[in-house]
Parts: C-alpha cells; structure tokens; sequence
C-alpha cells in the first residue's frame, strides 16, 4: 500500500510554536526515521531466515509498514522543520545468530518504538496525532506477530 501524504497547511504551522517540547518531538521523530530504517533492513535479514513462506509474508507486510513510517516521520519532519531531514550514516544495528534470536530483538523493538511514539504523541500539536496513532497501532500489531512467531519456532 502506498502512503499517500498529506500537506498540512501553512496557516495550521503557525500554531506549532506554542506546544512544550517541540525541539524534544523533533529529535525523537529525528530518532524514528533512522530507527524505522534499521527496522527495514533488519527484516530484510530475517525474511531471509524465515522458515516458512507465510512467515516470510508476515515479516515483509511488518518491514514494508516500516517503510511506511519512515516516509510518513521524514514528511513530519519537513512540515515541522520546513527542511529536509539532514541524511544519517549511523550503521545499522548488529544482526541476530539465529532466526528466534531475531525474532525475540524484533518484538522486543516493536514495544520499545511504541513507548516512544506514544511519547511523540503526548507532546506533538494535536493536528499530527492521527498521524503518530496510525504508527502506534502498527507497533502493537507487528509485537502481536512477532509474539506469534516467537511461539511458533520456540
């Protein structure tokens, strides 16, 4: 599914200044884009692993979700910044010995990106909230099949 972006207009901008925390919101969505990059490759990595082609499905759905969130945190960012996200070089993160070992990194992931989001959520205009929900419930999703595969190949 493509994510089809929504412009924000210029005059709902304007209202931004008054919200707390706005240089912490930006850093943690500066954060997520780089973390939902990570996330993409490291399911790249374990679709390859993956023993079964419906637990390769389930893995690409969760992966291509990511890229979702990635496109939808780089537009936030620019609507709330007017620029660019600056490129990030960071390295991706070290990948797992064994397929339930990745498993157990990707749940694990999944809950710690939404206890950041829901942090996102609570302090960003709530104008950008639908978009920070949507994000939300896809985390909680994806620990809900990751959990699954987890019981499956324990």
């Amino acid at each position: 599914m493509y994510y089809q972006p929504y412009v924000i207009p210029q005059h709902a901008l304007a209202n931004w200044s008054y919200h707390r925390n706005s240089d912490m919101v930006i850093g943690l969505i500066e954060q997520s884009i780089q973390g939902e990059r990570n996330d993409e490759l490291f399911y790249d990595f374990l679709i390859k692993l993956a023993p079964t082609q419906q637990q390769k499905e389930v893995i690409t759905g969760i992966r291509d979700d990511e890229r979702k969130h990635r496109a939808m945190f780089r537009t936030l960012y620019t609507q709330l910044t007017g620029k660019a996200p600056a490129p990030s070089d960071k390295a991706s993160e070290q990948l797992p010995a064994s397929y339930l070992e990745g498993i157990e990194k990707a749940l694990l992931g999944e809950l710690k990106a939404f206890e950041k989001y829901r942090t996102i959520y609570l302090h960003i205009n709530p104008q950008y909230r639908d978009w920070i929900f949507e994000i939300m419930t896809d985390e909680i999703k994806h620990a809900g099949y990751y959990n699954w595969l987890y019981a499956k190949n324990k």
